[in-house]
């Protein structure tokens, strides 16, 4: 939910920190028809795909209770479980502001829900991909943790420059990331729980990379904002990736500084290799996924 950019402050509507009402109240029977689509889909689709902390998640939450979720509601069960808490904001915000309210545990979140013409691809993340996709894991301790960290480091990033590399962190952790479990593959990122497409894509289809999870790696790494990914990158638990984010990154930003980027389909003599994608999607030109 952050844009980059300079701004010259909330627009019209919105707090100083950018945040709105949810109005709940206002949401349209079709509105919360298309929440109950969606979710009906993934609920059906994810079990033995997701993490066992998203679906715990998703059952702590209530999500399924019918259609679009009271902020207010799903605040007090966060609030219970991990001390966070979902606010409304008109759009995308500023990272300053982004980072602000992570590190303070609060999750920014739309407030719109896309139309029923939209449900398997959207440009701009929508409610159902930040409350259902994100959510979730807000319920887990350590994640919690892993991303109120994330904020934390978000505003020691702008003073250097390097948010690129940061944003890169959080696509291929937060949004696209996959989890080895004894049971195999599962997903926690947000990106793929709230698509259909991309959840069996990125577990079942032969063309994407699997690395294992290396913190520098993955911040040298571009991805794809706009179709599938060619490589995801596996982290081996939750509390690994937390323990990763806690370290030092003074130095990881003097190294990352004069070092070049890692091609997106490349794959490393270093790297842990679970699975050799054939890139097949990527050179055929891929398309719009959701």
């Amino acid at each position: 939910m952050s844009a980059d950019g300079f701004h010259g402050g909330p627009p019209p509507g919105a707090a100083a920190d950018w945040t709105i009402d949810q109005n709940w109240d206002a949401y349209t029977a079709d509105e919360h028809a298309v929440w109950d689509v969606l979710y009906a889909r993934q609920a059906a689709l994810l079990p033995g795909r997701a993490c066992d902390a998203f679906l715990r998640g998703l059952d702590a939450l209530n999500l399924q209770r019918g259609g679009i979720p009271d902020f207010r509601q799903i605040n007090a069960d966060l609030e219970r479980l991990t001390g966070w808490a979902v606010v409304a904001a008109p759009g995308l915000v500023p990272d300053d502001v982004f980072f602000e309210h992570l590190a303070n545990r609060r999750f920014v979140s739309g407030q719109f829900i896309r139309k029923a013409d939209q449900l398997d691809y959207l440009q701009e993340p929508d409610i159902f991909h930040d409350v259902f996709g994100h959510v979730p894991m807000l319920t887990d301790p350590v994640f919690a943790d892993y991303m109120q960290a994330y904020g934390e480091g978000g505003r020691r990033a702008m003073g250097r420059g390097q948010l690129h590399n940061l944003a890169r962190l959080y696509w291929y952790t937060v949004e696209f990331g996959l989890l080895d479990t004894p049971e195999g593959l599962r997903i926690y990122g947000a990106g793929i729980v709230s698509s259909r497409a991309e959840s069996i894509f990125a577990l079942d289809d032969p063309s994407p990379n699997r690395l294992g999870f290396e913190l520098e790696r993955t911040m040298r790494t571009p991805y794809r904002i706009d179709d599938f990914q060619q490589v995801y990158f596996v982290i081996p638990s939750l509390q690994a990736l937390l323990d990763a984010t806690l370290q030092d990154f003074a130095p990881i930003y003097a190294r990352l500084d004069g070092a070049a980027d890692i091609a997106i389909d490349a794959i490393l003599p270093t790297d842990r290799v679970l699975t050799r994608g054939t890139q097949a999607y990527a050179a055929a030109g891929g398309r719009l996924g959701g």
